[in-house]
């Protein structure tokens, strides 16, 4: 019987022994969500464009809303607060929405071929990396439009990345697993998503949260990144690094929990497949 690694250092082995697979995994990804579609490549530039334009009109113009932060208060400024949250917590529901079914619509990888089935979850990955500089670009040019260049501390926005990463792979795993033994994963997922999305500070600030539930909102670990990516991005102010080392440590135990999971439980695939 085929005896899988469960060691952490492996997380980074298999990514590094079949990034070639990868890299190739993933632009068929990407190619094959517009394969067929009139605009093409254009739709991933297009998307958050149209996105970050509804929820600007929606949160600004119809709910009056403006960002409690001492700043301009204008609909330019409140739409590139609003949009640093949403393309941080698109990179992370993205991959945790798709997470279940990333065996289940891969049966010959598990039953036909010898694969490297831990890779899928860093495929998923990497098509929402790309769906991330593609909307971090449309982000630039609005603010560079609107109010010049970003301060210099959002160079360090890569190092916000890595306990995003760290956790939304620890969750695939987890959660591409899962999904083969109970169908019902997808819908549970999509609906956890989607509460989530309200009970992060994406369309309003922490200050806005009373006192005492500010705690219980810094148990989800969005919270900090996507304050934090409004800091570098837009307020210019450096990381708390304290905090970010916690939290990247606590990922990445996440991570290693979700592969550990994923491999003691993939010998099961082919019986439920």
């Amino acid at each position: 019987m085929v005896r899988f690694q469960l060691s952490p250092v492996e997380i980074g082995a298999s990514l590094w022994r079949n990034r070639n697979l990868v890299k190739v995994l993933v632009r068929r990804e990407i190619m094959g969500r517009y394969q067929g579609s009139l605009l093409g490549m254009l739709w991933s530039f297009f998307n958050p464009v149209f996105m970050l334009a509804v929820y600007t009109f929606v949160f600004s113009v119809v709910f009056k809303a403006r960002w409690g932060t001492g700043g301009s208060g204008s609909k330019a400024e409140f739409a590139l607060v609003l949009f640093a949250g949403i393309l941080v917590f698109n990179l992370f529901a993205e991959c945790i929405n798709r997470a279940p079914a990333l065996i289940l619509s891969n049966p010959t990888y598990v039953k036909k071929v010898v694969f490297p089935l831990e890779i899928l979850p860093w495929v998923n990955l990497g098509a929402a990396l790309f769906h991330l500089l593609i909307s971090l670009a449309v982000w630039l040019l609005f603010s560079l439009f609107i109010f010049g260049f970003p301060p210099l501390a959002s160079l360090l926005f890569p190092l916000l990345l890595v306990p995003l990463v760290l956790i939304t792979m620890g969750l695939s795993w987890f959660v591409a697993s899962l999904g083969v033994f109970l169908r019902d994963v997808s819908q549970v997922i999509g609906i956890l998503t989607t509460a989530l999305m309200f009970l992060t500070p994406i369309f309003y600030p922490v200050t806005a949260i009373p006192e005492a539930y500010r705690r219980l909102l810094y148990l989800n670990p969005l919270t900090f990144i996507i304050d934090q990516t409004r800091d570098l991005l837009i307020f210019g102010k450096g990381v708390a690094w304290g905090h970010w080392g916690l939290l990247t440590l606590a990922s990445a135990m996440v991570a290693w929990f979700g592969f550990v999971w994923f491999q003691k439980t993939r010998k099961g695939f082919a019986d439920v497949l």
